[in-house]
This record gives C-alpha cells, structure tokens and sequence, in this order.
C-alpha cells in the first residue's frame, strides 16, 4: 500500500489552529519581547523601563494575537492549497491510475532509502516562499496596529497602557484627521513588511524541508521496520524542534530590520526608513542594527518552538493525526 500524503489544512482548521498558536506564543514569551523592544529603544534600555513592568502592553498583544496568526495561516495554507492539485495533477500525468503512481513515487523510493518526499524541485520551496510572504502581509493588517501601541507602551510610553497608547492616537482625529489617525496606527508599514516578508522566506521553507526530512525518516522507519505505513505526519514536538531551528536562524538574519522598525514606531514624530537609517549610521554606525539581537534570537527561537508545534499540535488534533 502507498505511504499516505499529509492532508491539506482545510480554512477553518487553519483559521482555529492559527489563532491557538498566535495567542500562545505571544503571551508566553511576552516578556522577552518587552526586554528586546527596550534594548532597541532610542532612548535606551533603562529609561524606557528596564526590567520594570514587563508586561506593558499585553492588552494589545491579547487582542492581535488570535486574528493576526489566523490571517497567516489562512493565506498561507490556503496559497499552498492553490498549487497542490497542480503538482498532483502533473505527478500523475504518465500513470494509469493515482495509486499506481503513488507505489511509483513513494513505496519504490522507500525501499531504496527513504527518498520519496525528498525528490523535490525548486517548486516546494519557491510556493512556500510565496506563500508565506502573501501571507505575512495579510498579517500585518492586523499585527502592524497591533505593534504601534504595544511598543510604545512596552517602551514607558503614556504610562505603560495599551488602552492610554490608542487612546493618545485616536484622539489626534481632531488635528490630523481620520486619515492622520490611519496614517499613526500604521506607522512603520513599510518597514514591518520588509522585515516579516524575509523574516518568512527563511523560516517558513526551512521548516517545511525539516518536516519534509521528518516525513521521510518516518517512512523509511516504517519500511525497515516491515510495518504500514500509518500516519506520515510529523508530531508536534518535531514540529517545534524544527520550528525553533528555522527561527532562530531568520531571526539572527534579520535583527537589522527589525532594529529599523522599532526606531520608526517609537519615533516622536514621523520619520521614513531612510532617515531613520541614515541617522543610526551617521551617529552610531553599524553596531546598533545588532540591538537585541540575543533576546530576539533566544524570543524566536522559542516563540518558532510554541507557534509552530501549537499550530501543528492544533492541526493535528482537528484533523485527527493523533501522534
């Protein structure tokens, strides 16, 4: 019999299991994003409240979280789901029926080593950039607001409360207007997007080939060991093992635009990324773009850890791959 293909996540599976993991990622690790938000504060680490009150800001972060992860996964997914009956469909153009090429493809290539799902071409990881880029944008329709009050109350800023900080932006409707107001809440857009888009095309390919790897053991251990095949499916904790490896690295990578952003949010007044840039070169050179770069690596590496094993533990559990 055929080894079985990981099923696609439906939406809801993937609007519910998104939302799970935002929330627990985000709210477990808060602290360290705190920390990191004052390391790269213009101001400095000790006046924008150094250890003190590192929880300012969680009202924000509760209510981003959920929508903001769900937004991902559903554009994510669901931008894999678009290219996957193509690749099906091209895979079993030369056979006679879809299980014959199946035995082809993945009982042949199991009996000489474990290779099925590793004879992959540059299409896997070219979707999967795409589709974690369109999808790291749809987030930041919902995350970029979500990150100009948190930061500033993160950095001491209207007394250290989500609710003051947006208080403080929309009551400037009455001398910039609505679409000043627009404007505030999403500030930094730009620059959001250019270090979550990358940020992605490293981390979410990386994960993908790591569980790809995952899938391939798994079969070749069932092949050796004469048994079925059973669930291909990686469990939750490989998930996170290799979620915090593909985080990690993304996150040291890119540290310099993250730097970059948080100066544009926490600015007093508005300033683009070029001038933000060339100030932090002009007057302090290169050795501020690596600010927090420790606890950004340590934050992600276990935040790659909760999200991704959540989301795949969340997955699983809805569509039955008990492992």
């Amino acid at each position: 019999m055929a080894p079985p293909q990981p099923q696609q996540p439906p939406f809801a599976t993937a609007l519910l299991a998104g939302g799970i993991a935002g929330t627990t990622v985000d709210l477990s690790l808060f602290p360290l994003d705190t920390l990191k938000t004052r390391l790269q504060s213009s101001e400095g680490f000790f006046p924008s409240g150094g250890f003190r009150g590192i929880y300012r800001g969680v009202g924000s972060a509760v209510v981003g979280s959920a929508p903001g992860a769900a937004f991902f996964f559903c554009t994510y997914e669901g931008v894999k789901g678009l290219f996957a009956p193509t690749t099906s469909r091209s895979s079993s153009s030369s056979s006679s029926s879809s299980i014959d090429n199946d035995l082809i493809i993945h009982g042949t290539a199991a009996a000489i080593g474990g290779e099925g799902e590793s004879r992959r071409t540059w299409r896997d990881p070219a979707v999967h950039m795409l589709a974690a880029s369109l999808g790291e944008i749809a987030a930041c329709a919902v995350r970029v607001p979500t990150e100009v009050v948190k930061q500033r109350a993160q950095a001491g800023q209207h007394g250290g409360s989500s609710a003051a900080a947006l208080g403080a932006i929309l009551s400037q409707h009455r001398h910039i207007g609505l679409a000043g107001v627009w404007r505030e809440l999403y500030r930094g857009w730009s620059i959001t997007v250019m270090r979550e888009v990358p940020f992605t095309v490293i981390q979410f390919p990386l994960w993908e080939a790591l569980k790809s790897w995952g899938r391939d053991r798994r079969r070749h251990h069932h092949h050796m060991a004469g048994g079925a095949y059973g669930n291909i499916e990686v469990s939750a904790g490989e998930s996170a093992v290799y979620g915090s490896i593909a985080g990690a690295a993304a996150a040291g990578i890119t540290t310099p635009l993250d730097v970059l952003k948080t100066r544009v949010m926490l600015s007093k007044e508005r300033e683009s990324v070029f001038a933000v840039l060339k100030d932090l070169l002009t007057s302090h050179g290169i050795r501020p773009f690596f600010a927090g770069i420790g606890p950004r690596v340590m934050w992600i590496s276990a935040g790659g850890a909760i999200f991704l094993g959540s989301y795949q533990w969340a997955v699983n559990a809805l569509q039955g791959n008990v492992l």
